[in-house]
């Protein structure tokens, strides 16, 4: 007869126990999507380094046009013009769940960065899929060097509208 209660009480104590834990997991998630938002602009995952301060100087390029460009590229003269570093919004894609926008910038025709403009926020499974999808959709874009890549499985809308988003982007560079 003993046995039998603490038989019991041992299931009781593990469905408690994954009771707490998916609870547990919900409120954590819940309280992540703030900092899951903030870390939705993608930049290059490569060498870091090298490929990070392209981007940064296109500030400073934009605002000090003829410096920069020639002192980033010294040997000559031709090439800096089409090396210019620009950021180009693409369009804004409406899919079924929501907006999806990217802006991606070049140097000359290589694409340097994607960074997320507008993605599906409305839910928390939206965030879970934007969280997932977005770093792979970019570092495919970065990879490929174009917008003919793969859609991610489980977030095909997703996947489409940014595709889409960044192929105006590519077509609006000419």
């Amino acid at each position: 007869m003993r046995r039998r209660n603490w038989q019991g009480t041992t299931l009781f104590l593990s469905i408690f126990a994954i009771l707490g834990a998916t609870l547990g997991l919900k409120f954590y998630s819940s309280a992540a999507q703030p900092a899951l938002t903030s870390s939705l602009s993608v930049g290059t995952t490569g060498s870091g380094t090298g490929q990070s301060s392209a981007p940064s100087a296109a500030p400073s390029a934009s605002s000090s046009a003829a410096p920069t460009p020639s002192s980033s590229a010294a040997p000559t003269s031709a090439p800096a013009a089409s090396t210019a570093s620009r950021t180009i919004n693409g369009d804004t894609v409406q899919t079924r769940f929501g907006n999806v926008q990217v802006a991606v910038s070049f140097s000359g025709h290589t694409i340097t960065k994607v960074d997320v403009l507008q993605v599906p926020q409305e839910s928390g499974r939206d965030m879970e899929i934007t969280s997932y999808s977005v770093p792979v959709l970019t570092q495919e874009v970065l990879s490929s060097q174009s917008a003919k890549i793969d859609s991610v499985s489980g977030a095909t809308y997703t996947s489409e509208g940014y595709i889409q988003s960044v192929q105006s982007a590519i077509d609006k560079l000419g």
